[in-house]
């Protein structure tokens, strides 16, 4: 069977997924204030970062992919659901390493949202791309430009429309950048 480019190699993901986790888990708070007794975004990060240590493997976590979801029926704050979202995005890269910029995407807009202000979600992203190892950056440099593979979820679904979307091509214009 042949690998979706979007994949990266299992070490690789372990790397973004730490990243992932560090930056779903600054906008976590949006979340809590909307359902501070909801654990299941808070556990989703905690998933992503056992993942990233080696604790967990990819054939467990993909089998528990659904666990702990929040549907967005359930939040009616914009910047919360974006939060909770930023969570699943970030445990979902130990079975699909560009999720890792879906994680990243949803933290920038629950910034914005919750701000109410472009500039929040864009200094979002400058933060998230300053706080990136060489590897990480490495790893995700080489997933494809959003919107021009369909395997993945960069494909044309939610991370390529709309401002995730646009966020997305922001970090990934930000990878080119030389290493902070």
């Amino acid at each position: 069977m042949a690998r979706s480019p979007q994949s990266l190699s299992e070490d690789d993901r372990r790397l973004v997924a730490g990243w992932a986790a560090d930056c779903a888990e600054r906008v976590l708070g949006l979340f809590e204030a909307e359902a501070p007794h909801d654990d299941r975004p808070r556990a989703a990060i905690a998933r992503a970062r056992a993942f990233s240590r080696g604790e967990t493997d990819t054939a467990e976590e993909i089998r528990r992919r659904f666990v702990g979801g929040v549907p967005a029926s359930e939040l009616t704050v914009p910047a919360a659901a974006a939060a909770a979202r930023a969570a699943g995005q970030a445990v979902a890269v130990c079975h699909m390493g560009a999720h890792a910029l879906g994680a990243a995407a949803y933290a920038a807009d629950a910034a914005h949202l919750a701000a109410h202000s472009p500039d929040a979600g864009d200094d979002e992203i400058r933060w998230q791309l300053t706080h990136m190892t060489t590897e990480v950056r490495a790893a995700l440099r080489s997933l494809p430009p959003v919107g021009t593979n369909r395997s993945g979820p960069l494909g044309m679904g939610l991370l390529a429309s709309g401002r995730i979307g646009a966020n997305v091509r922001r970090l990934q214009e930000g990878l080119t950048a030389s290493d902070a």
